[in-house]
């Protein structure tokens, strides 16, 4: 499959006077003049996470939506291949695309920016093409900043990927049924292929039974 990267970009009101970039997806040398803020560190130190995010940039199937304000990266959404290691990989399906990470930092939260950069990432036709998938793990959820409690994050990250056709799905995946707040979440282009969503439906179903 051809991974095509059509590039949006808006700008989004802030304070009194200031304006944040949502864009992408980003070029990996665009991305090398740009500085991550320090709050990003859900995932890894942020200067690790910054270079990651170029790494991400570079793969074919790679795109890294960002939220910025001027040179600074206050926000971000990955959408890659699933690691090896994991089963989502396993079937070696090229349209099955993960939404990796998603973060924006402590100042920056409240004012819909997650939304905003998962709506621009889906304004590409390329992402009709392909079943998009996120893993949500409580352990991964900011509990303690954002004060709310397990089901609450849940029903929040629901929400946010609501806002763009992602659903709940059903597993046997043994991570996410090691605790009832973890979740699949999915989003099958409106191009995909029959024969691909039912490899997808084996590879989220190793127990034949249980679909």
């Amino acid at each position: 499959m051809e991974h095509r990267k059509r590039y949006h970009s808006q700008l989004v009101p802030y304070g009194q006077s200031q304006q944040i970039m949502v864009e992408g997806p980003v070029a990996p040398e665009q991305l090398a003049n740009y500085r991550m803020h320090r709050d990003l560190d859900a995932f890894r130190r942020p200067g690790d996470q910054f270079e990651a995010l170029v790494e991400i940039a570079g793969l074919p199937e790679g795109r890294v939506i960002v939220a910025r304000l001027d040179g600074e990266i206050i926000g971000y959404v990955t959408f890659h291949y699933a690691d090896e290691l994991e089963r989502w990989s396993e079937a070696g399906m090229d349209d099955l695309i993960e939404l990796g990470a998603i973060e924006v930092a402590d100042d920056f939260r409240s004012i819909g920016l997650g939304k905003r950069m998962l709506r621009l990432a889906f304004l590409d036709d390329q992402m009709e093409n392909v079943i998009t998938f996120t893993t949500e793990y409580y352990w991964h959820w900011d509990l303690e900043k954002s004060g709310l409690n397990v089901w609450e994050y849940r029903k929040m990250m629901e929400n946010l990927m609501n806002s763009v056709d992602m659903v709940w799905f059903a597993t046997d995946d043994p991570e996410i049924c090691s605790h009832p707040a973890n979740c699949l979440m999915v989003r099958i282009g409106k191009q995909v292929p029959l024969s691909s969503i039912e490899q997808f439906d084996r590879v989220r179903f190793r127990q034949r039974f249980m679909y």
